[in-house]
């Protein structure tokens, strides 16, 4: 990790996103999605971070006004492609406003649904979902391990090399490798040109048997390092393909309450914990149930229903759930309740549905929290703070009146 500005007493942006890249890789978002820096220079001292939903226009006027260096927002500004970003549109506005006030904007969208610690995790821990697992989770990256035998004498140095090839990284930790002794042997052939011991001659030597990882992407890189560094001619080594498993990141989270309550009890514990908005909270499911395995997605979640059934949640906690897959999912819950001898209207799971961006507000103030540990190792200090303006659309909710006709 580089070491931040020190004559500018700060983090430069290209240190906080790579921070904030660590946390919430890339690589991790959907390909439809558009994550990163929208616009900031990457020399730039970062002191205050603002962190909002959107960038909506408002959020723009509270960085601005309060000397953030960099807006960091969930949602994308600029979803969609576009070939411009003049001041005559509202989104090429906030663009041009932002630049000149010298505050960055950095993305971290669908690749901070799936790691953990990421949106729906916060939401999870929020309602008190806790032994929360991804609701769909990703295999972890497919894995080679290197086996080569080397020289005790060369055995550091080839170590270094495959470390620098991008082998022996396992979480937090790098150049993490195995070794062992043993005694080599081998015989060089008439045409040989060995780096120990002659032609026709056995030869036998003390060697160190090395065993790394490596992400199989970087295959090529590892061997080509390891033929490079190694003292032999012809060296010794085996690339055996790791077995993928599920990981700890993945889409939505899974997970149960400490101890039962109704269903009507839980949805006003999701009243409470979530910022107050004119959708409110609504409920599919008799209140009266008692719930205990709980289901969240962040954003807009009826893409998950398949999971969240075969979960075995109780209760599905998301937004933006639409007409049809919601009705064809109860319709569902309910038919199978009857066949089963049960009560149809305790067809689970049931659902609670809020408006989209409040089931994403509780990450903020924990990647806020984060971000200042983080920039805290680099030796120095950043100012964070989640915006106070709430950027769900709706603003009055109307009720049906009381006893009015269906």
């Amino acid at each position: 990790m580089p070491e931040p500005a020190s004559a500018a007493g700060a983090a430069r942006l290209s240190d906080v996103v790579r921070l904030l890249e660590r946390r919430y890789p890339p690589g991790l978002a959907e390909s439809w999605d558009a994550v990163g820096t929208v616009c900031g220079d990457p020399d730039q001292p970062v002191r205050r971070v603002l962190l909002a939903i959107d960038a909506t226009t408002a959020v723009v006027d509270e960085a601005l006004e309060w000397g953030a260096d960099l807006l960091w927002t969930h949602h994308p500004l600029l979803l969609r492609a576009v070939h411009g970003v003049a001041a005559t549109t509202s989104k090429g506005a906030a663009v041009h406003r932002l630049v000149r006030g010298g505050c960055a904007l950095h993305v971290t969208h669908t690749n901070a649904d799936a790691p953990d610690g990421g949106v729906p995790d916060a939401l999870a821990a929020a309602l008190g979902v806790g032994d929360r697992a991804p609701l769909v989770p990703r295999p972890t990256e497919p894995l080679d391990k290197v086996v080569v035998m080397v020289p005790v004498a060369d055995e550091e140095r080839l170590v270094d090399a495959l470390a620098a090839a991008g082998a022996g990284a396992i979480g937090e930790y790098h150049r993490c490798a195995w070794t062992t002794t043993g005694i080599g042997t081998f015989v060089p052939g008439e045409r040989a040109e060995p780096a120990i011991g002659e032609r026709g001659f056995v030869t036998r030597i003390e060697e160190a048997r090395v065993e790394m990882v490596a992400p199989r992407r970087l295959r090529d890189g590892v061997v080509a390092a390891l033929r490079a560094t190694h003292p032999y001619e012809e060296p010794a080594f085996d690339v055996l393909e790791l077995a993928s498993f599920a990981g700890r990141s993945g889409g939505g989270r899974v997970g149960d309450l400490p101890a039962p309550m109704t269903l009507g009890d839980f949805a006003r514990r999701v009243a409470q914990v979530l910022p107050p908005t004119a959708q409110g909270v609504r409920v599919a499911g008799d209140l009266a149930a008692p719930v205990r395995r709980v289901a969240v997605v962040g954003g807009s979640g009826d893409s998950f229903f398949d999971a969240v059934r075969s979960s075995g949640a109780d209760v599905y906690v998301t937004g933006d759930l639409r007409h049809h897959p919601a009705l064809e999912l109860r319709e569902r819950a309910r038919f199978e309740a009857a066949r089963e001898g049960r009560v149809p209207e305790d067809g689970r799971p049931f659902l609670v549905d809020v408006a989209h961006s409040a089931s994403e507000w509780p990450w903020l103030a924990r990647a806020a929290a984060d971000l200042a540990d983080d920039v805290r190792a680099l030796g120095t200090t950043v100012e964070t703070r989640v915006s106070a303006v709430r950027t769900d659309p709706w603003t009055a909710h109307v009720p049906s009146p009381t006893g009015g006709q269906p």
